[in-house]
């Protein structure tokens, strides 16, 4: 389905049974897999297929009408999330200044791509859109921190400093 993840699915078992609860809550009521989806990531931080499969299951529904929902809106995620969440923001005005070196900078630091996480679980790399900065572009966030007005040079620093 989707690339592999570098760090294997580690759900416990009362994320589960939270996760049954949620869905034996809205099991009868139409357009109940958004919701549970939703509190799926809430519960793990992403949606695994092996989240997804309990979901389709216990919703009595396909898997790849989960997985189709899942892939179409962008606040889901197939890739767990990092104690740091990086996001390059790609919009016009921080592309032109360079972004998309400065995203490369940061793939080849991390040795991950758009969307995956690092194997220790510290790090987690997105690509975004307008992050409305336009005025510090290029823009990095990382957590609630914004860094602009970037050069490739400063990344490996910055990274550092987490």
């Amino acid at each position: 389905m989707e690339k592999k993840n570098k760090m294997p699915f580690k759900g416990t078992k009362e994320q589960e049974a939270q996760l049954r609860a949620v869905i034996a809550e809205h099991k009868d009521e139409k357009g109940a897999a958004i919701p549970v989806l939703h509190k799926a990531q809430d519960i793990y931080g992403y949606l695994p297929i092996e989240v997804q499969e309990i979901i389709a299951e216990g919703l009595g529904v396909p898997l790849a009408e989960i997985y189709g929902i899942v892939t179409f809106y962008t606040q889901f995620s197939l890739n767990p999330k990092g104690e740091y969440q990086i996001g390059v923001c790609l919009g016009t005005a921080c592309y032109v200044k360079g972004s998309g070196d400065i995203l490369q900078e940061i793939k080849d630091i991390l040795k991950i791509d758009v969307g995956e996480c690092t194997p220790d679980g510290k790090f987690s790399l997105d690509a975004t859109r307008c992050v409305g900065a336009c005025g510090l572009a290029p823009v990095v966030t990382i957590n609630d921190d914004v860094y602009g007005r970037l050069t490739k040079g400063e990344i490996g620093g910055i990274l550092a400093k987490y």
